[in-house]
């Protein structure tokens, strides 16, 4: 799992190593390299499964 702290609160994010392992693992090499400190997000709609 993966938290993003942001100032409208924390967004956790569950990945599927299992299902696929060379997305998680370019996504976590990004976090890591701090690459989505100081991103912008834009507005989305949240969606609930």
């Amino acid at each position: 799992m993966v938290t993003f702290h942001t100032n409208h609160g924390d967004i956790v994010i569950k990945t599927f190593d299992d299902k696929a392992p060379e997305t998680v693992k370019n996504f976590l090499d990004y976090c890591r390299e701090g690459f989505y400190n100081k991103h912008h997000f834009p507005p989305c709609l949240l969606t609930v499964s």
